[in-house]
């Protein structure tokens, strides 16, 4: 069970208006694709105007870039002056390269980890040190993530993480209170669960998911 209430993050956002509404209602942070390919792919000049966007209305927001086994080539373009303040790896990155990314970038790292069995979560403690945080989402094949597939809950019960770490795929509100009742997340990561298409996201599910983080939280630790 929770303890405290957890972050929320909307990752696939592609219009800055719809960025900011996100950041006001109280998203803790916003992501934007940075992976070709990706329905939700943004390119690099349009970044930093997502970024914004979403810090203007809200200032705590974090803008969380996402990228797949970067190349040396590409630093330039993850850079945090782009407006970011995580790069969230979400290819076969090894701890090695994640500690490198983190060096050289000089911005927070993610690490999103594809779990397909209960086996695959031993891999989170190499990453100790390397990064700041992990995100566990579904393993689908030839997909990165924002499938709206779920681990199954399970699998992360007694499951101890040695640092921050957060839950993806097929977050959405109707879900939130069973996912907070039986884990304890630092946080929420949602796409295609509050999307009318890919990138497109439906401001009145973000709103309901933002509620029902709240609600949930409240009902586990409520006030004496």
């Amino acid at each position: 069970m929770a303890d405290s209430q957890p972050l929320l993050k909307i990752c696939g956002f592609t219009q800055a208006d719809q960025a900011a509404a996100g950041a006001a209602m109280g998203v803790d942070a916003i992501g934007v694709i940075g992976v070709e390919g990706s329905p939700r792919f943004v390119p690099v000049d349009q970044r930093k105007a997502l970024f914004q966007a979403a810090i203007s209305a809200s200032p705590p927001c974090a803008g969380v870039l996402v990228v797949a086994d970067p190349t040396d080539g590409e630093l330039a373009d993850m850079d945090p002056r782009w407006g970011h303040q995580v790069v969230q790896l979400h290819g076969g990155e090894s701890p090695e390269r994640c500690h490198d990314l983190r060096q050289r970038l000089g911005c927070g790292i993610w690490k999103a980890l594809r779990i397909r069995g209960p086996g695959d979560l031993a891999a989170a403690a190499s990453y100790g040190g390397a990064v700041d945080a992990l995100l566990l989402d579904a393993w689908v094949p030839d997909q990165l993530g924002g499938t709206g597939h779920r681990i199954p809950i399970e699998w992360l019960e007694g499951w101890h993480c040695p640092m921050p770490w957060w839950l993806a795929g097929g977050i959405r509100a109707d879900r939130v209170g069973t996912v907070l009742a039986r884990l304890s997340p630092h946080g929420l990561d949602a796409s295609s669960g509050v999307e009318r298409a890919p990138g497109d996201k439906d401001l009145a599910l973000v709103a309901q998911l933002v509620a029902a983080v709240r609600s949930s939280s409240e009902d586990q630790n409520p006030v004496s």
